[in-house]
């Protein structure tokens, strides 16, 4: 009994110096630590799976999807940082043979009060895919239906087009998204390209494109240990505005070089409010990644993110996904996992989105967080 109650007393003191490891304590004036309750702090990933993380506020609640293939599945929750226990709907099952397969990087949002969900699909050969776009008008799109208001056409050839998003400026509506410059033959290349709207699901100009992988850090697609595909495949992609704070800039963070590497990493492109969205001299390129793996904290393949506000507006955060090794174990399947840790402004109107964090590392939620259980 005696050795019994020294472990626990043991274990008691482990915890606590755990605890205070991680910057979640407070200090009373006698010196003892008040460790902060576990329901007010969280840790990555938020799913063990689920790679294009998408979250976007609005009005209170936060409204959650990633990739799952075969359908579409959303997630709401006024706790983002417990979102895999939070309710959830699939809210759209393809019948169509041109669009039933491969439903990638779906992102939820709301314009003049309609919800429009962009995606990407094809017909079961990869080389086919095209967005498309569902609309549902009620307040709350969980109640209701969407409904397909049809494919996007960003060219007369129809290339291949994945991974849009939208983003609103000096009273336009704007898309921008990866899409090939020609069909392949034996090379890909996936360039980052934005359109003027009409509406959410017309495009109102020619596309532009902005981006193309040209930089060394942008042009990693082999890997020295793990799957490699069958023919040189160069990738910008996962484009995601991000308006900054005081109104200067839009900037779009991207995903470059092989998701499939541990090199996947965000890049930057930035354009001044006042400029003109549709001159590709416009944009500004950062000529290194902005966020990328690390090895130390056993963080790989970072990228694919979105960015979201605290409920209280006072802290921001970025969500990406990642793996917890270099490329995916064999017979593991997709690894990729989502997580979300905050990121800072910098005086200039750029964001400074930190290094990776580790899994163990326990993180405060974000402000303003009406916490739902302890962890």
């Amino acid at each position: 009994m005696k050795f019994k109650n020294c472990f626990v007393v043991m274990l008691g003191v482990a915890a606590l110096l755990s605890v205070t490891s991680c910057g979640n304590t407070k200090v009373k004036k006698d010196g003892l630590a008040e460790v902060d309750s576990l329901a007010t702090t969280y840790v990555n990933p938020l799913f063990q799976k689920g790679p294009d993380p998408w979250a976007l506020f609005h009005e209170g609640i936060y409204y959650y999807m990633h990739t799952v293939q075969d359908s579409l599945v959303l997630w709401k929750t006024t706790d983002v940082t417990d979102v895999k226990n939070a309710p959830r709907k699939t809210v759209w099952i393809p019948t169509e043979s041109s669009n039933k397969c491969h439903l990638w990087a779906p992102e939820i949002h709301n314009i003049d009060g309609k919800w429009y969900i962009y995606y990407a699909a094809d017909d079961g050969n990869t080389d086919n895919h095209q967005m498309y776009v569902l609309e549902n008008v009620n307040k709350d799109p969980f109640d209701g239906e969407f409904v397909m208001k049809g494919r996007i056409s960003t060219d007369k050839d129809n290339n291949w087009a994945i991974d849009g998003s939208v983003f609103q400026n000096k009273g336009e509506l704007y898309m921008v998204w990866s899409g090939w410059q020609t069909r392949r033959v034996d090379t890909e290349t996936q360039c980052i390209y934005i359109a003027r709207m009409e509406n959410p699901w017309t495009l109102g100009s020619e596309r532009v494109l902005i981006s193309k992988p040209e930089l060394e850090w942008e042009r990693h697609h082999k890997n020295e240990n793990g799957w490699n595909p069958s023919y040189d495949i160069f990738v910008n992609e996962g484009p995601q505005p991000l308006l900054s704070p005081k109104g200067k800039y839009v900037h779009i963070a991207y995903s470059a070089s092989g998701v499939w590497t541990p090199y996947y990493a965000l890049g930057m492109l930035t354009a001044s409010t006042d400029s003109d969205m549709l001159d590709p001299k416009s944009w500004s390129k950062s000529q290194q990644p902005v966020f990328k793996q690390s090895p130390e904290n056993g963080v790989y393949g970072t990228g694919h993110n979105s960015f979201f506000p605290s409920p209280d507006g006072t802290e921001w955060y970025i969500l990406y996904h990642a793996r917890d090794t270099q490329v995916d174990p064999e017979g593991a399947g997709d690894t990729r996992s989502p997580r979300a840790q905050k990121f800072v402004w910098l005086e200039n109107d750029y964001p400074d989105f930190g290094t990776p964090l580790p899994t163990t590392t326990r993180l405060n939620k974000p402000s303003g967080t009406v916490a739902t259980s302890a962890k």
